[in-house]
Order: structure tokens, then sequence, then C-alpha cells
């Protein structure tokens, strides 16, 4: 394997690192994944890049992606990580879009497709119920064919960021008699302003509302609405959900994580001396690097896969589970590095206009409640249990 760059390659490093700088907003700049940023913020970058042409790189040049080499998305991604930018949200360009390409009538493209490129439309899933979130094929969600339309009736949970959301995609039951629980579920666009569609917030324990619940009440939905075939969605939601833990493995943003853990661990003190030097502290480090390295060139495996027609497969298993491992064990010596700074935790300090500022330096007042929102990557997408059993059956064949 050739490991190093091109000339093309690093003239291409060079115009995205110029791109970011010079066009990036600067309201944002510093700023972070935050949970209290508003609609606009959030979709700032991705509707720069959407005029830019440069939203969904991973998408077929036909529809509108970039035609990027994985090389070169590697680099797309290694720069945005270095700015910490707010990329554009997975629910429409790594989720809903892929399978609308892939699956859905050319009119479904042509109305949805140019909303998801340009972040005109804001998307949000709904998959997970209150009785199924791991064992997803049990969802109790139905949709029953009334004429031209569907209505659908159930309730979904932990539906992220859905307060904002303009179109959603559900999973829904559209045969009850369906021999096995996978079959007879279908996967259908919903516009969030349709009467019966009732979004309530989820309070996080840190006080955020990042998460809801979405109730389904008599929710009548045109039947051109289907992606794909009547009671084959859970094709379509497998698909998706490939697609979804390749994104979460999140590589590039850990390495950039690792940067600033060392910066942080050259800086603290431990009985006098830089918390970098000491023995048991940098083994942890190095590993967590040997580690994510490991990940890094299963990454670019699969990009190199899917450059060549291939879909992500179950390889993609792999990298949610080591991925969210990588980025758990990241926020915890993160955490451990800002010792005693990082309990205090006053939620909005001190962006929400107070006059009060945590106590510490401004590395570790974010050390904490990255550290709990960490918590649930082993756990959305699929819970990392349920991906080693996939590995189990798929890779290893037992």
């Amino acid at each position: 394997m050739n490991l190093e760059f091109t000339p093309e390659e690093v003239a291409f490093r060079k115009e995205v690192r110029e791109f970011i700088e010079n066009n990036y907003p600067e309201q944002l700049r510093g700023v972070g994944a935050r949970e209290d940023l508003g609609k606009e913020d959030m979709l700032a970058w991705h509707q720069i890049l959407g005029k830019k042409g440069w939203s969904v790189p991973a998408w077929p040049e036909k529809y509108g992606g970039t035609g990027w080499t994985p090389t070169q998305k590697y680099i797309w991604s290694e720069e945005n990580a270095r700015m910490d930018t707010i990329m554009p949200l997975p629910f429409g360009v790594s989720m809903v879009g892929p399978v609308i390409y892939t699956f859905g009538s050319e009119e479904m493209k042509a109305k949805h497709l140019p909303g998801i490129r340009d972040g005109s439309v804001w998307w949000c899933q709904g998959y997970s119920e209150p009785g199924a979130g791991s064992d997803l094929a049990s969802l109790k969600t139905t949709a029953v064919r009334d004429g031209d339309h569907y209505v659908i009736n159930g309730q979904k949970t932990w539906t992220t960021l859905a307060q904002h959301a303009d179109w959603g995609f559900f999973l829904c039951r559209t045969d009850p008699n369906a021999a096995k629980p996978q079959e007879g579920i279908s996967f259908i666009l919903a516009d969030m302003n349709t009467p019966g569609i009732e979004v309530k917030p989820i309070k996080t324990i840190d006080g955020g509302h990042e998460v809801n619940e979405t109730w389904l009440t008599d929710v009548r939905v045109p039947v051109e609405n289907l992606v794909g075939k009547e009671n084959e969605g859970w094709t379509y939601a497998k698909f998706l959900l490939a697609h979804e833990r390749s994104g979460i493995a999140g590589v590039a943003r850990s390495k950039r994580g690792v940067e600033k853990l060392r910066q942080i661990a050259s800086t603290e003190l431990l009985e006098g001396k830089p918390l970098i030097n000491d023995d048991d502290f940098l083994r942890k480090v190095s590993q967590l690097e040997i580690d994510l390295t490991a990940l890094e060139f299963t990454e670019l495996r699969t990009l190199a896969g899917e450059a060549q027609g291939k879909g992500p497969g179950p390889e993609s298993s792999i990298l949610k589970v080591k991925g969210t491992e990588i980025q758990q064990r990241l926020t915890e010596l993160t955490l451990e590095a800002v010792g005693h700074y990082g309990h205090p935790y006053f939620r909005g300090f001190p962006e929400d206009g107070s006059n009060e500022f945590p106590i510490g330096p401004d590395y570790a007042h974010q050390a904490a409640p990255s550290y709990f929102n960490m918590r649930k990557t082993s756990i959305y997408g699929g819970s990392n249990e349920i991906q080693r059993n996939i590995i189990t059956k798929m890779i290893l064949g037992l």
C-alpha cells in the first residue's frame, strides 16, 4: 500500500484547506458540535457546501456527488476535523439520501435529492420505538393502505432533532401477518407538518433537548411516499444502517481529539510534571492511537471498496464498534486529563450570555459533557452487542 500522497492529492488538500478557512462561518469557529445551536447555525456550513457542490461527496456524480477518490474523501474528512467544522447532518446526506437514489422512483429523486444536497430540507429518522430498539424488527407502528394514502399510527422514540425536521423517514408495518418479523415492513417518507404528527421533547439528564418521541395518529401519507416496494422496507433499512454505521466511526474527528488530548496532557501537571510524561497515562494514550490507526486503515479499505462499486457490508459493523469504543475512551482520557476541573459542569457557560464562567482552562469545561454524551454512541445505530452478532455471522461464519 502506497502511503504517500501524490502531488495532485497535496494540491487537493491545499484547495480544501483554503476553502474551509475562507468560507467556514465566522460565528461557528471554535463552537464545535454543540446541541444548543439553532437550526440556522446547524445548516449554515451545509448550505455553503451545497453551493460549492461539496455537500454530498459520497454520492454518485449523477446525483450531485463530487466524484472524489477514496483518498480525496479521506483528506476532506481530515481537513474538516482539523477545523472542528459542523458537518451536514447525516439524516439526509448519509442516510435517507442514499436510500432514495438507490431504491426510490425518479419522481422521488427529483423531489427530495436537491433539498438534501443544498441543506434546505432537514430530515429526521423514525426507526426506534419504546419496545423496538436493538430488536428493531419487532416494531409496532402500522401503515394501512386507504386508497391512494397510507394511514400511519404508532410511536417512535429517540428521534434526534425532530423538533427542527421538515421531513422524516419511518419504518412501518404494512403486513401484520408476515411469516417473519423482518417481513411486512415498509419504508415511508412523511412531511413532518402532516396533521397527526406530534413531536414531544425528551430532556436528557444534562437538560439538553437533542432527542424526542414522535407520535403518529391517523397520519395520512400519499402512497407515492413509499420508497421502493411495499413490505421490503427491511432491506432498505439495513442498507441505510450500513451507511450510518460507517459514518459513526468518526476516524478523522478522533484523530483530532487525540491531538487535543496530547496538548491538554502536556499542560496539566501530575506531581509537578506534565501528565503526558506519566508512564501509565502515556501507555493509555499510545494504545488508543494504535487502535485508531488500525481503524483508520479499515476505513480506507472500506472507502476503496465503495469506489469499486461495493456498498458498505458487514465491515461497517467493525467500524461502528471500534469507532464508538475509541470515541468513548478518548473522552474518558480527556476527562481524566483535566482532573478536578471536569467536576463542575454548568450547561451553556459561557455561551448562554451569563457573566459567570466555568472553573479552569477553556479546554476543561466541555470535557464532562462530551464524556457523558459519548456514552450513547455504543447504543445508537444498532447497539455494539448487535454489531458483534453481525460480525460473528457475516464475517466469521459462526
